[in-house]
């Protein structure tokens, strides 16, 4: 992965105001890079202390659900800091685009 890609990438994950979550398609495509979804899952997970300032736990997979097995950045750290945010889950884990989602909801097809 390119050091252009990798700040692209988290410039734009700041972006993502505490509270609020978004996909890993939709970041890669407001980060400019359409179609990078699955680099964006390896980008974060080859965070560490150096980026505190990038959230991480508030990109979740489209469905919104935690879809991380990245043994650093576990999902049950992911879930405690969301909920943290005040963000809430339903009983099966999902998170709702409609009151979390960040940019338009129904932009986050693809």
């Amino acid at each position: 992965m390119s050091n252009e890609f990798l700040s692209a990438i988290y410039e734009t994950l700041k972006q993502v105001p505490t509270g609020r979550i978004v996909n890993y398609g939709r970041l890669a495509l407001a980060a400019g890079y359409p179609g990078y979804a699955r680099a964006v899952g390896k980008a974060l997970h080859s965070l560490d202390e150096q980026y505190p300032d990038v959230a991480w736990w508030r990109v979740v997979n489209r469905e919104g659900r935690i879809s991380t097995n990245c043994p650093v950045h576990t999902a049950i750290e992911q879930r405690q800091r969301l909920e943290a945010e005040g963000i809430k889950f339903d009983d099966r884990g999902y998170i709702s685009w409609k009151r979390y989602g960040w940019l338009e909801t129904s932009e986050l097809e693809f």
